[in-house]
């Protein structure tokens, strides 16, 4: 009896990458082609912490559709949903394309928020993120759900993605997972809803941070776009009138710039280390 030798598996090449905590699955799509569809199902496959690889998202280069940029951003969150953007994803991808031999300076890359741009030294130093400006400000939103916490400052805008900052005293004494859920799911938001940055205002231009974001559900290390939100909305309501902004979150600090008002701002920046963490494969 002839033995059927099994079917190989497919071998799928990854680095695992962080941005200040913000950690990624990054995958050169530019090679493999998946669908939208697969990189999805990775993502919701292999982001679990404790039966996957672990991870706050996936991150696809694909090639560009257009002549304008170098290449194109893919994000899918932890439970496979699309993001349309991520500045800490945005900011480690251009590390990962950089590494990978594309080498203008800036370098521009569409997503599925508009063409965005990156300077990556060759030293290995942090990665600037140029940002477009925001959009769709909301000062003092009435959010429907009841925080047991009294009444809360809340803010929307949107920085590439839907971001609520609810300031506060002391972001370390916040329930983030059961105020966090409670935001991020308000009727008030949806269909999309919202992260939700728990911003604490110090001196100087400093802020401390905490970042519960939708699709990952659950507090993140740190979060880019999220830091841009609580940078912007701190001095678009008269807290700070800085123009550059450390801001400290868990997993390190992020740092955003930029000139002229923050309601419309020029020249707008993140800025933070961007690190390979591993390279591995996966079998699919």
């Amino acid at each position: 009896m002839q033995t059927v030798p099994p079917t190989p598996k497919f071998v799928l090449e990854f680095t695992k990458m962080s941005g200040a905590g913000n950690d990624f699955i990054v995958i050169d799509n530019r090679f493999y082609l998946f669908t939208a569809e697969e990189l999805s199902g990775f993502a919701a496959r292999f982001c679990p912490r404790r039966t996957g690889v672990g991870a706050d998202g996936l991150l696809g280069l694909s090639v560009a559709e257009g002549e304008d940029a170098n290449y194109r951003m893919v994000y899918y969150n932890a439970d496979g949903s699309l993001g349309t953007m991520c500045g800490n994803g945005a900011r480690c991808l251009a590390r990962f394309a950089r590494d990978a031999g594309l080498a203008a300076e800036p370098l521009k890359f569409e997503s599925d928020a508009g063409l965005y741009s990156a300077s990556v030294p060759d030293d290995g130093s942090d990665v600037r993120l140029f940002v477009p400006a925001p959009e769709h400000f909301k000062r003092d939103l009435s959010l429907g759900a009841e925080f047991g916490q009294g009444e809360l400052e809340a803010h929307y805008l949107w920085t590439g993605t839907e971001h609520i900052v609810v300031f506060v005293d002391d972001v370390d004494s916040v329930d983030i997972v059961t105020i966090g859920t409670q935001i991020r799911r308000d009727t008030t938001l949806t269909p999309n809803g919202a992260n939700v940055n728990f911003v604490q205002v110090e001196s100087g231009g400093h802020l401390r941070v905490r970042t519960f974001e939708k699709g990952v559900e659950a507090e993140t290390l740190a979060c880019g776009t999220g830091a841009i939100a609580a940078s912007l909305v701190t001095a678009m309501t008269g807290k700070s009138s800085a123009h550059r902004f450390a801001v400290a979150m868990r997993g390190g600090t992020l740092f955003v710039g930029f000139e002229g008002s923050a309601d419309d701002p020029t020249n707008l920046y993140l800025e933070g280390a961007a690190s390979v963490i591993y390279r591995a494969t996966l079998e699919l």
